[in-house]
């Protein structure tokens, strides 16, 4: 498998909410409803962006930053991107290639649709 892809990267934190739900819990949700290959949420040990503040877990709260990573076509990223730009409490947003060699992602799927 040799397949030239795109990874889009979310960048938020724990705390941040759309409603009830936790931002990184809506993202992947609705990564999923769109079908998108896969999805994985990363916390971070430190992290500050363009404001400076400074997350990090304390004693008695959890104010990580977190990193959605989803890797799938670009053509279905940048809609996707582009819906959930407008989320409150995303901050950066980022598109860059990967190159797929190997894995069982749904990737294996898409090939013998095509």
């Amino acid at each position: 498998m040799n397949q030239n892809m795109k990874l889009l990267r979310l960048y938020t934190d724990d705390v941040a909410y759309i409603g009830d739900r936790k931002v990184f819990e809506y993202v992947a949700s609705l990564a999923q409803e769109w079908k998108l290959a896969g999805v994985t949420v990363l916390e971070a040990r430190l992290g500050f962006g363009r404001s400076a503040h400074l997350h990090q877990r304390h004693v008695f709260e959890n104010d990580r930053a977190v990193v959605i990573e989803i890797v799938d076509d670009e053509d279905k990223l940048r809609p996707f991107a582009a819906t959930v730009a407008a989320t409150a409490d995303i901050g950066l947003i980022t598109l860059e290639a990967v190159e797929v060699v190997g894995g069982k992602a749904n990737l294996a799927v898409k090939e013998s649709a095509a």
